[in-house]
C-alpha cells in the first residue's frame, strides 16, 4: 500500500462520521472507537480495501476477521443464526461479543475477510461511533483492532496514530474506550464454545445459555495453525519489551505492571510502576491494560513483570492477553 498517506485524524462529530462513511465507500481505511478498542475499519466487500488492510496491519492472510454490523437484522444477511446465536445475539448485542457462524450462501463478506473459512466472525458493536458509521456506511465493515500486527491494541486515538499514521487514510478521534479488552468470541457450533476470553465474561455467557461453554482444544490457535477465529495466534497483543508473568519479586531495571493493593518483594528497585487497579477492581484493570502496557513499553526497562491477576470474570481476559503478549518475548515466569 502506499505507505506515507496523509493520515488525518477528526474529533468525532456527525461531520466526521459522514467522512468516515464516504472514506470506507471509496475503499479506504478508518480507524474508529468501539466500546472494546478502537477498530480499523474497511468496506467487507471490497476485497482491495482489504487486502489494504492487512498491509497496513502486516496482518497474516490466513488471520480471518471480524465483521461488524450495524444490528441483527444486517447480521443474519451474512451469517446463519441457529436458536443458541438468537439467544446470544438479543441477550448481549449490541456489546463486546462476537459470534462465530456458518456464512449465508449469498454473503457479500470477501472471502479475503474471513481467509477462505466456511465460517464468519460477526459483531454488533456498542459504541455509539462505530454505530453511527455503520448506519451511515449501510454495509458491514471488516474491524481489527486498529494496530500493527501482534502489538498491544489501541485504547485512543494516540495509541493508532503511533501504530498506523501514513498507513491508514483516517483516524476518528472519539476518546478513550471504556472496555479495554477486545469482544469475547463464541463459536456456535454444535456445542457453543469459547474461542476467545474478552470484554463479556464467560461466565454471563454460560448463564444465558444454562449450559457451560466448551473450552478450545489446547493445540488450536498456534502459529502454525489457521486459527478458527481473530485473535487466537499464539504470539500477540504484545509489547517490544519482553513481558515476565506471575512476578513475585522485581530486579533491577524492570518495570512493574501491578494490581491491586498488595505489593511485590524488590518493587523499590522497578524502573518505573503501573497499577492496573489499586482496589483491585477488574473492570478498571481491563480499560487499562494496553494502555499501561505500552506506556511501560516506552520506558526502556529490559523486562515488563506482571503480578498475578485472579483469573475470575474479566480476569480470564486480562490473563489471555498477558499470556500472548509473553509468549516468545517472556524471561521467565516466577512463583
Amino acid at each position: 500500500m502506499d505507505v506515507g498517506l496523509n493520515t488525518q485524524i477528526l474529533p468525532a462529530n456527525d461531520a466526521a462520521v459522514a467522512s468516515a462513511a464516504q472514506c470506507l465507500k471509496q475503499g479506504g481505511l478508518v480507524a474508529f472507537p468501539t466500546e472494546t478498542v478502537y477498530g480499523l475499519g474497511a468496506d467487507a466487500t471490497n476485497a482491495g480495501a482489504i487486502a489494504r488492510l492487512y498491509e497496513a496491519k502486516g496482518r497474516p492472510l490466513f488471520n480471518p476477521l471480524i465483521a461488524t454490523v450495524g444490528d441483527i437484522a444486517a447480521a443474519i444477511t451474512i451469517a446463519r443464526f441457529d436458536a443458541t446465536a438468537t439467544r446470544l445475539a438479543e441477550t448481549f448485542w449490541p456489546g463486546p461479543l462476537t459470534l462465530v457462524l456458518p456464512k449465508t450462501d449469498d454473503c457479500p463478506v470477501a472471502d479475503l475477510a474471513t481467509a477462505g473459512l466456511d465460517t464468519i466472525a460477526v459483531r454488533v458493536p456498542a459504541h455509539p461511533v462505530a454505530r453511527a458509521i455503520l448506519r451511515a456506511f449501510s454495509g458491514p465493515v471488516v474491524a481489527p483492532s486498529a494496530n500493527l500486527s501482534g502489538h498491544v491494541s489501541p485504547t485512543t486515538a494516540a495509541h493508532v496514530q503511533s501504530d498506523l499514521s501514513g498507513r491508514i487514510d483516517l483516524i476518528i478521534d472519539g476518546g478513550a474506550v471504556m472496555v479495554g479488552v477486545e469482544s469475547t468470541i463464541v463459536g456456535c457450533f454444535d456445542t457453543p464454545m469459547l474461542l476467545r476470553p474478552g470484554g463479556l465474561p464467560r461466565e454471563e455467557i454460560e448463564r444465558a445459555l444454562g449450559r457451560p461453554l466448551a473450552r478450545l482444544p489446547e493445540e488450536a490457535g498456534t502459529e502454525t495453525g489457521q486459527p478458527l477465529a481473530p485473535g487466537m495466534l499464539a504470539s500477540h497483543y504484545a509489547p517490544r519489551t519482553p513481558v515476565r508473568l506471575n512476578a513475585r519479586r522485581i530486579d533491577a531495571g524492570e518495570a512493574l505492571l501491578a494490581f491491586g493493593p498488595g505489593t511485590v518483594g524488590g518493587v523499590e528497585a522497578a524502573s518505573a510502576v503501573m497499577n492496573l487497579s489499586a482496589r483491585g477492581d477488574l473492570a478498571e484493570a481491563a480499560a487499562n491494560l494496553f494502555g499501561y502496557l505500552r506506556a511501560l513499553d516506552a520506558r526502556g526497562a529490559r523486562t515488563i513483570a506482571v503480578m498475578p491477576v485472579p483469573p475470575l470474570g474479566l480476569g480470564e481476559a486480562i490473563n489471555d492477553r498477558l499470556r500472548r503478549a509473553a509468549v516468545g518475548r517472556e524471561s521467565g515466569e516466577s512463583s
